[in-house]
């Protein structure tokens, strides 16, 4: 194999010629901006880039800087993110904002471990963080990096546990000159030539030191352990109707599983069905329940979800922590996907 001097050279050389133009990316005459690359990275966990560039826009359209985005309403911020998921990623964006704007005078930490105390930043986006907006010689390892280098290197070690060798083997690659290139070049390559199906070996700068190409199989790699089967979880969901053109919603609480969230207020999740005796217990209100056809259904990391829907109608005022909302005021609502879906479904079946 190449030594790791002349691996760099000739990737920063690729990625001179075929780098990718994207909205969070600066010009290789412009200086990267902390809180764009930082708005990025953290969008970007879990999320394709397709997805993530019209909305990395409309924040900094709305919030143009970690100044703005701190005094911001944290429900507006959530309410602005729907569709990307994984919300905790939002309470954390928000709260990271105003660590930065009030302990730090709006300006980023450069050093990967300030990085890291900052709420919601991990090891990944500290170090994308430190390469690409300061020039440390920091060793981001996302999905595409830990494809390339397990191939480059033919990584036997299944993952997860095989991350801490792909990631000490990454580091061994990164530069001390041009650090957030060479990070951005190996996410490119991942993402546009040594793609987890089919990789276009033909077209990779490394094909000849490819450890996997040489076995002939590079989709054998990253080498995985099996996957568990996710559960399912199943729960009831109560659309309550009030006075007028109304249905109660509440908040979830701020930790956990879309934390912070508003939602049609639903027994716990659990693998075991509800029947409708149970689930009235644990209703909002005291009302008729009448089930509504079907159920909505949502998959979530780690587990399947079956929300089925009960309509009822009650009077009065709302319980602690729930409130009235217009039926017809829903779309401004930080509603996550499986909330949105309960709603479709009761809209469709309870008029």
């Amino acid at each position: 194999m190449s030594s790791p001097a002349a691996l760099r050279r000739r990737l920063l050389a690729w990625y001179d010629r075929h780098r990718r133009d994207l909205p969070w990316r600066a010009a290789p005459d412009q200086q990267p901006d902390p809180y764009g690359v930082w708005l990025s990275e953290i969008m970007l966990q879990q999320t394709t880039v397709a997805a993530v560039a019209p909305y990395y826009r409309a924040f900094l359209d709305r919030w143009p800087t970690v100044h703005d985005l701190a005094a911001a309403d944290l429900d507006a911020v959530l309410h602005a993110w729907q569709g990307l998921g994984y919300y905790a990623r939002a309470r954390n964006l928000h709260a990271c904002a105003k660590v930065v704007a009030g302990d730090h005078d709006g300006r980023f930490p450069d050093a990967e471990d300030a990085l890291r105390r900052l709420p919601g930043v991990g090891a990944y986006t500290a170090a994308a963080v430190a390469a690409i907006a300061y020039a440390r010689p920091a060793t981001p390892v996302d999905g595409n990096v830990t494809r390339v280098v397990a191939r480059l290197f033919a990584v036997a070690d299944p993952l997860p546990g095989g991350h801490a060798a792909i990631e000490a083997l990454a580091r061994r690659l990164t530069p001390s000159a041009r650090p957030g290139d060479f990070a951005q070049a190996m996410m490119d390559l991942g993402a546009t030539v040594c793609t987890a199906r089919r990789p276009r070996c033909d077209a990779c700068p490394w094909a000849a030191d490819c450890a996997a190409r040489g076995e002939g199989r590079p989709e054998a790699y990253p080498v995985r352990a099996p996957r568990k089967a996710r559960p399912t979880r199943r729960g009831v969901a109560f659309w309550t109707m009030g006075d007028g053109a109304t249905v109660l919603l509440r908040r979830r609480p701020e930790r956990g599983l879309l934390g912070g969230m508003m939602e049609v207020p639903s027994t716990d999740w659990r693998e075991r069905p509800w029947t409708l005796t149970e689930a009235a217990a644990a209703a909002p209100l005291a009302a008729t329940w009448r089930p509504l056809p079907g159920a909505a259904r949502h998959t979530f990391t780690h587990f399947h979800l079956e929300l089925e829907v009960v309509a009822g109608r009650a009077r009065g005022g709302a319980p602690a922590g729930t409130k009235w909302c217009p039926i017809d005021a829903l779309s401004a609502e930080a509603l996550p996907t499986v909330m949105k879906k309960v709603v479709r479904l009761a809209l469709d079946h309870s008029r």
